[in-house]
């Protein structure tokens, strides 16, 4: 999603992108089944949103399948910690959309594989990374050689374009799994993102709307890699019931509608995001834990920011591959993403604490601030991407 929302913004400031996908065919809107949910979403928060629609990816998105939710309640099931975050509050119409990341994806593509300005390569890995004077060359597994001012890397989080620039990285296991499947509750979500604090795991149940059905949710439970494989290896029905005993039944029986994925959690930071003629964005430069749901928003915030650095270059017939100018780029973007790697750290950290003054002291902190109003405004403005200098794409 992140490479792809790149290569639409360079293209449409008239740049020329070769996309290289190691997929044998794009993923496109009119193969979308939405009969069926897909196991991976994200939480796109209003200024992702914006920038999609700045690329007209989501007029098409809309008309598949996106789930506006307006409240967002948060608690932890070992105390009376409880905080309840509103649109209104934060003076916006949303605090985001729940969103398959398959529609995202394929609305990208049909905005990019019709653009005259790229060349998409499906079906093709890079093999070898080089350096000349005036770019990079880029050796395909079938012997394509192709050269550029800029290679950008938006290969995930086990970027081997990464390895291949010889960009470090810092791993931090988080020691957990995410489970994540689809269930039907017996009463309706009601746009209410929720999330529980199980044991100091968080639980997130996130709110789907199906065929105008608002009793689907996407699951994300993040718990040890022994509690996952059990989770996995549950019938529906016994997933089901353990779902719903963890979140209090407030929600009424749940009804698991699809199987159980499990995936390990690894935060990673790149040590830097930029070489001469090279960038990472998205995963690639960092992945962060899910429990905020913002993996995604920081990705997107990655392209938006470099493609108005490389632009702003490109217009002004600079040097937009230099290592220089590719700094800007770093600097704006990786004090954020930092600070956030460490806030979802420090999350786990504190609900993972079984120590009665860390239990008392967080159930205290979360009840009080559900009461300060001015501050819970502050906190819903970041969360939902109104922070810093935003490019102007995201505005």
């Amino acid at each position: 999603m992140v490479g792809a929302a790149l290569c639409a913004l360079l293209a449409d400031a008239g740049m020329r992108v070769a996309l290289i996908e190691a997929q044998a065919r794009p993923l496109s809107l009119e193969a979308w089944d939405g009969t069926r949910v897909a196991p991976r979403v994200s939480a796109l928060s209003p200024v992702s949103t914006r920038l999609l629609t700045r690329l007209h990816a989501w007029p098409a998105m809309e008309k598949r399948r996106v789930t506006p939710y307006r409240f967002m309640r948060v608690w932890d099931a070992e105390g009376s910690g409880d905080i309840a975050f509103s649109a209104d509050e934060a003076g916006v119409a949303n605090l985001g959309h729940i969103v398959e990341n398959n529609v995202t994806l394929a609305a990208l593509n049909a905005r990019i594989l019709e653009h005259p300005n790229v060349t998409p390569l499906y079906g093709a890995r890079v093999e070898a990374l080089q350096t000349s004077p005036t770019g990079r060359w880029l050796t395909l597994d079938d012997g394509r050689q192709l050269g550029a001012p800029l290679v950008v890397a938006a290969d995930g989080a086990r970027s081997a374009l990464r390895e291949m620039a010889e960009i470090d990285v810092v791993e931090d296991d988080m020691h957990q799994h995410a489970v994540v499947t689809t269930v039907r509750c017996e009463r309706p979500h009601g746009a209410t993102a929720r999330q529980a604090f199980v044991d100091g795991q968080p639980l997130a149940f996130l709110p789907l709307t199906v065929n105008g059905d608002e009793r689907y949710c996407s699951i994300v439970w993040s718990v040890t890699p022994a509690r996952a494989k059990t989770l996995e290896a549950m019938s529906a029905e016994a997933l089901g019931e353990a779902l719903g005993e963890a979140l209090d039944y407030r929600l009424g029986a749940v009804e698991v509608r699809d199987k159980a994925y499990a995936f390990p959690l690894v935060q990673r930071h790149a040590q830097r995001y930029v070489a001469p003629h090279f960038a990472l964005i998205g995963d690639a430069a960092h992945s962060v834990h899910p429990l905020a749901g913002q993996g995604v928003n920081l990705g997107l915030m990655d392209a938006a920011v470099l493609a108005e650095e490389v632009v702003t270059a490109f217009k002004r017939g600079a040097g937009w591959g230099d290592v220089r100018l590719l700094r800007r780029y770093e600097r704006r973007r990786r004090a954020d993403n930092a600070t956030m790697l460490a806030l979802m750290k420090g999350f786990k950290t504190l609900f993972g604490s079984a120590h009665p003054g860390v239990l008392l002291a967080r159930n205290v902190g979360m009840s009080g601030l559900h009461r300060l109003v001015p501050i819970k405004r502050v906190i819903m403005r970041q969360a939902t991407g109104e922070r810093g200098r935003l490019p102007q794409s995201c505005r």
